[in-house]
């Protein structure tokens, strides 16, 4: 029989695991392995993903890293951009292209009916094989080959189609333009690692992630069918009951701390894969937070998403405003009106004035 394991055991594990229970001294490089890459649809978040993580990060940390290109950022996991480590870029871009073939059809199957992938893979590499583009000048020139269908999708199909990276200055703080495409080895110089092994990829996740059911792992990474392979590894995992008698699976020796560990307040960044990476988000997502997620920048209290937050600036100065779902205790509202003031002064540190606003609501009689 397994030991079961509610929410709040479940909570503090990926706290643990995320570097969310306290700031870690690890590099910011370490960090980006640890959690297998931060989403970055935009260039902030990712920046402040390490700010919540990291111990004393700054943002020339991370954009240091993406100009050395030991960070890339691309297309991967469930279609979405991330920034990833390029030693794991190498082999999780392999990995992952029968699915992200899968995603092209899906978001561009049908405004490039008519048009042979293939073919249009082979054009575009051609195109990219004198160095980087930006995303309109691919546009325009696969629109030359193909003048009946939609520009964007032509490009944007790119993505998934071919080993492609988004260069500097994409990615970089404050950094807004057009995209930038490359050919991932030419751009990282080194070769892409096809063939490793799915295995590799289920411990990664749960060494960020866990414990965890194989639904949780393929709806983080947009792969399927990967019962099978998590079956082969049962003899080097350990296996537990979930709150509604789940079967999660773990890595041995990976943290399970005591669920009454303290956890700080943390001013989550939007579309943090601690909140979205999983098929059931419950051991931090609650049903008054449900629907908001992923669309807003979440805060966490007492290691669940309490609330959500948004910075607002003008040449009057920059505010933060924390929209609590439910009534904190004085020293949580201390806490993060504390934590509040210093990622401000993180993302705002030119602004004159900078004021923070909590919205608390009304205590019910």
């Amino acid at each position: 029989m397994h030991q079961r394991l509610d929410g709040r055991r479940l909570n503090r594990a990926t706290l643990a695991r995320q570097h969310l229970l306290g700031r870690t001294g690890r590099r910011a490089l370490d960090v980006v392995r640890d959690v297998v890459g931060l989403q970055g649809q935009d260039p902030d978040p990712p920046y402040v993903m390490l700010w919540d993580r990291v111990d004393g990060f700054s943002v020339g940390q991370l954009t240091a890293l993406q100009l050395d290109r030991s960070v890339v950022r691309a297309t991967l996991f469930r279609g979405t951009l991330h920034l990833v480590a390029t030693d794991d870029y190498l082999w999780l871009r392999p990995m992952l292209q029968p699915m992200l073939e899968r995603w092209q059809r899906g978001a561009w199957g049908k405004a490039l009916d008519g048009v042979d992938a293939a073919e249009l893979a082979k054009v575009a590499e051609q195109l990219l094989d004198d160095g980087r583009l930006t995303r309109p000048r691919l546009s325009r020139a696969l629109a030359a080959r193909w003048p009946e269908h939609n520009p964007t999708a032509l490009a944007r199909s790119v993505q998934g189609l071919l080993p492609v990276v988004h260069p500097p200055p994409d990615g970089l703080w404050h950094r807004h333009g057009p995209a930038h495409i490359a050919l991932a080895a030419s751009w990282l110089g080194r070769p892409l690692s096809p063939g490793v092994p799915p295995t590799t990829l289920i411990r990664r996740y749960l060494a960020a992630f866990g414990p965890a059911t194989v639904k949780d792992v393929q709806a983080w990474s947009g792969l399927t069918r990967l019962r099978e392979v998590v079956e082969a590894m049962r003899p080097e995992l350990v296996t537990f009951a979930g709150p509604q008698g789940e079967e999660l699976v773990d890595l041995p020796d990976a943290p399970r701390p005591d669920p009454d560990t303290p956890a700080p307040v943390r001013l989550l960044a939007l579309a943090d894969n601690v909140v979205l990476g999983y098929a059931d988000r419950s051991r931090l997502v609650g049903p008054d937070a449900a629907a908001r997620v992923g669309w807003e920048a979440a805060i966490l209290v007492d290691g669940v998403v309490g609330g959500f937050w948004t910075v607002a600036t003008d040449d009057d100065g920059a505010v933060l405003t924390a929209d609590l779902l439910r009534t904190v205790t004085p020293a949580q509202e201390a806490e993060l009106e504390a934590e509040a003031t210093r990622l401000l002064a993180f993302v705002a540190p030119e602004a004159d004035r900078r004021d923070v606003r909590l919205r608390v609501p009304a205590a019910r009689a």
